[in-house]
């Protein structure tokens, strides 16, 4: 993949084979050699499973993030005020809404110049990015000195088990 600015990116896919701690750590470390690349972001306050106990504040804080949003006019007061809040990555303080609550949630994206380089979802089991090879090194170097394994990352998407054929008649969409 070649972003719009010419540089090279790879795809990479956290393998779902990780303990929970580095399946965390992985998103975490992910986002902090993205941060500086990234111009939007964006995360649901939502999660499969109850939110652990150290990501309590900040989801009270994302929920925060959306009323301000609705009394600064960007955000509709009829919308859900969990979906799509939007992170300045640039703020330390959503950053690390985002850095908490990425790894449990429902669905997290980042993007650059239009283009998505993050997106975390399924409450912590998917997580994909598109990275420089310097950042990949990055990666590499921050996991490593975490004692993540070097394969928590793949360049091939999980196999998805389909429960029917595509032209299957109870398939209404």
């Amino acid at each position: 993949m070649v972003s719009e600015a010419g540089e090279p990116r790879r795809v990479l896919f956290l393998r779902g084979c990780l303990e929970a701690a580095d399946m965390v750590r992985a998103h975490h470390e992910a986002l902090r050699v993205l941060r500086d690349g990234i111009e939007t972001a964006h995360i649901d306050a939502y999660s499969d499973i109850a939110w652990p106990r150290e990501a309590l504040p900040a989801y009270e804080h994302a929920l925060l993030m959306a009323e301000n949003e609705v009394a600064e006019g960007v955000r509709s007061a009829k919308g859900d005020p969990g979906m799509g809040i939007d992170v300045d990555v640039r703020d330390d303080t959503q950053f690390d809404v985002l850095l908490a609550l990425a790894p449990y949630t429902i669905h997290a994206e980042a993007s650059r110049r239009g283009r998505q380089i993050f997106s975390a979802g399924d409450t912590g089991t998917a997580l994909w990015i598109a990275v420089t090879s310097e950042q990949e090194d990055q990666l590499m170097s921050r996991l490593d000195a975490l004692g993540v394994p070097q394969t928590a990352f793949t360049t091939q998407p999980r196999r998805q088990r389909r429960l029917f054929a595509p032209w299957s008649p109870r398939r209404t969409a």
